[in-house]
């Protein structure tokens, strides 16, 4: 039986030659191989194309590298989750690609198994699809996408056995199975390595014939950044935010699959209890999503696409972010819940593009917007400075084309109705006449009783 060489993090770093493509799993830092990174931040090796969801957080991971300048452009699909990346792709240093995540992760799926490349819904009408090849298939309009390879790549695993086999835990398969697949040379940091037989064969997450390098390397908090502890979550909770949420928690039915994106969305999570019977999906991989742990974090829970530690429900399953956005863009995912920064009377959505700041941050929301069978938006019904969210037509770069069938705001209720938008509710403390002043589109009004 083949048996990958076991060699120190110094040695797997030499394998990366200046000028070459290196693609690196992980999602933030979950199951990111963090101690590759900085052994390759330690060689002079520069002029590389870094390919990951995003170029790990400041002074971690991809980051120590982009800190070092050793990287000359970046293939992702978040890259405002690093404030340096931002500065570096301002300032011209660093050359970004931005890709969809459910994209990025087919993209790397395609190159490792020999397709050329394939067409999908995601990105459809949007800047981020300009001058691709767009055809209409099965009636949607769709975008070609072509394969991703590499000529390294370096992934983070569990535990290893002697003849390559990789285990991953919790949410940590995330990018890395598919990029085991698609690079040249392949090396996995592990927690642990043990003797074949000990990982049993229905275990085994990626087969030993894809990794050719086996580095072991104890991962500590340090090495997880802000997921480190779920106290590190930025999440803000106020009463407004609250209501929206549990406006839009009435909304969902026993056994529908929810995906709840970030922001607004994610505080549903904390009021679903297991009599209702949802499943929560995050996109990073993980069906059966429960609330916020009390304590701890990636060390002890698997994370949702906030970043951010939570618990399992019973029945929870893990899957690799390929899979993940095959089954959104397969239609099995009944609702998403997402954040929005303008919808329009079309049913269009801007949820990505800050006004003012560069288009750097994508995520996921382009695939589940396009994929899920029902979305819903939640935002607040104004900008601070009153500017209103809701208008005739969005000004900022579109999400997703006619995707919306609700918004819930911290002042109302609207559907579409017959592709119509229609006011249905008020939210506590809110008044129609303040509703009629601070919304930017034409409405039909049927409250309802």
């Amino acid at each position: 039986m083949r048996r990958p060489p076991v060699i120190t993090v110094h040695e797997a770093a030499q394998h990366v030659q200046s000028g070459q493509t290196l693609l690196v799993g992980g999602f933030g830092m979950t199951g990111n191989p963090v101690h590759l990174l900085h052994a390759l931040a330690d060689l002079p090796t520069r002029d590389l194309t870094y390919v990951a969801n995003n170029v790990g957080e400041v002074g971690i991971g991809g980051g120590r590298l982009l800190r070092n300048g050793q990287l000359r452009r970046a293939v992702g699909s978040y890259f405002t989750s690093n404030r340096e990346a931002v500065q570096a792709a301002q300032d011209g240093s660093l050359e970004v690609q931005l890709i969809p995540q459910g994209t990025l992760a087919e993209a790397l799926r395609a190159g490792g198994a020999g397709i050329g490349g394939f067409y999908t819904p995601s990105a459809a009408g949007t800047v981020i699809a300009q001058d691709t090849d767009t055809r209409v298939l099965n009636g949607r309009e769709m975008v070609f996408v072509p394969a991703l390879r590499g000529d390294v790549a370096f992934i983070r695993a569990w535990r290893a056995d002697r003849a390559g086999n990789l285990q991953y835990r919790l949410t940590e398969q995330n990018f890395n199975r598919a990029m085991a697949t698609a690079a040249d040379v392949v090396i996995a940091e592990v927690e642990e390595i043990v003797e074949v037989g000990e990982i049993a064969p229905e275990h085994v997450h990626t087969p030993g014939l894809y990794v050719d390098y086996l580095v072991q390397a104890t991962l500590t908090p340090e090495d997880l950044g802000s997921s480190a502890d779920v106290g590190g979550s930025d999440r803000k909770v106020d009463e407004r935010r609250l209501n929206m949420a549990r406006r839009a928690l009435k909304e969902l039915t026993p056994d529908s699959v929810v995906n709840l994106g970030i922001g607004i969305p994610t505080l549903v999570a904390d009021l679903i209890t297991p009599e209702m019977r949802i499943n929560l999906h995050t996109e990073n991989g993980m069906l059966g999503v429960g609330p916020a742990p009390q304590g701890g974090g990636a060390m002890d829970y698997p994370v949702n696409a906030g970043k951010v530690p939570v618990t399992a429900l019973p029945g929870a399953s893990y899957f690799d972010s390929a899979d993940s956005f095959a089954m959104i863009r397969g239609g099995h995912v009944d609702v998403a819940i997402m954040g929005g920064l303008q919808v329009d009377a079309a049913g269009n959505l801007a949820n990505w593009a800050v006004p003012g700041r560069p288009l750097l941050g994508v995520g996921g929301a382009m695939d589940l917007a396009s994929g899920a069978t029902r979305l819903i938006v939640t935002m607040n019904h104004t900008d601070p400075d009153g500017t209103p969210k809701i208008v005739e037509s969005c000004t900022l770069p579109l999400t997703a084309r006619g995707v919306t069938d609700m918004i819930i705001t911290d002042r109302a209720v609207f559907e579409f109705r017959g592709g119509q938008l229609t006011l249905t509710g008020l939210m506590p403390g809110s008044t129609l006449e303040d509703v009629r002043a601070s919304t930017g589109a034409s409405f039909v009004e049927a409250l309802r009783e």
